[in-house]
């Protein structure tokens, strides 16, 4: 139902570009969303009302009054009477406050189970009208140390427009992730920029470049029995979820959220 709705709505469409290197699990489908991952998860907080806030960086958690009292980098405490966290599990375990002595042994040790992928990602952008000529929209390497995944995006995503400069998006591989985890990023972008050259020499030189490091790309092991979430806390309820309680990917999304409004619902 929620791919019907997302495709319905145009969110998501079937990937119809081609993609070399692509395994395809039988059974299975691909999506791309035309406008961006990101419009999924605003389709969702459009319809759900909810006021948004960003750039609220959380530090401590800690009981107040039978209210849970959320601290941030910069900004004063705010009270809350459910709180729900779905950050990367490491994070979860980096907090400060009550929630360290919260979380009891045996849930820390389950948390602590679970591990991530890291890797970085680069962006080159493009001036309006720039060819860029090769005959697939993306494409899955397998004998280079450094990049794992090429993509033109706006081919992927099938919005090719003339109006609009093309970008393509580089993921590395896992293992150039960890090396390279703690390097300086201008070193990083050089050495994955040279391993691009190799493999797309024809590729024309971009007008903006952006790297990107994702410390917790995705989810290599899940918390145990993959649970969808975890209640940390009952009365005021605390409770964590997201994909390093399933899997890294939109069903393991849809899985947590799931198990997380059931439990969110049986404490209103």
């Amino acid at each position: 139902s929620f791919y019907e709705e997302l495709l319905s709505h145009g969110i998501l469409t079937p990937l119809t570009a081609p993609v070399e290197g692509m395994v395809m699990k039988e059974g299975s489908h691909n999506y791309v969303a035309p406008q961006g991952i990101s419009s999924v998860v605003k389709y969702y907080l459009k319809q759900s009302g909810a006021d948004v806030f960003y750039e609220r960086h959380v530090t401590h958690i800690c009981l107040r009054d039978g209210k849970w009292e959320v601290s941030r980098k910069t900004g004063p405490p705010e009270q809350f009477d459910i709180v729900i966290l779905t950050m990367p599990v490491p994070q979860i375990l980096q907090l400060q406050g009550d929630i360290v002595n919260i979380i009891n042994e045996s849930q820390k040790q389950q948390l602590e189970a679970a591990s991530y992928s890291s890797r970085y990602a680069l962006g080159l952008f493009y001036e309006a009208s720039t060819r860029i000529d090769v005959p697939w929209a993306a494409q899955y390497i397998t004998d280079n140390p450094c990049i794992r995944f090429i993509s033109i995006d706006n081919k992927k995503r099938n919005i090719e427009s003339p109006e609009i400069g093309p970008s393509v998006v580089i993921h590395t591989t896992v293992r150039f992730g960890s090396d390279h985890l703690d390097s300086d990023p201008a070193e990083v972008q050089q050495l994955i920029l040279s391993h691009l050259e190799r493999i797309v020499p024809s590729l024309p030189k971009p007008a903006s470049i952006k790297c990107q490091k994702w410390r917790y790309s995705q989810v290599t092991k899940a918390v145990p029995n993959f649970p969808g979430q975890m209640i940390l806390h009952t009365q005021p309820l605390l409770i964590c979820g997201g994909d390093g309680f399933t899997q890294s990917n939109f069903d393991g999304c849809i899985d947590s959220a799931m198990s997380l409004a059931e439990a969110v619902k049986s404490h209103l």
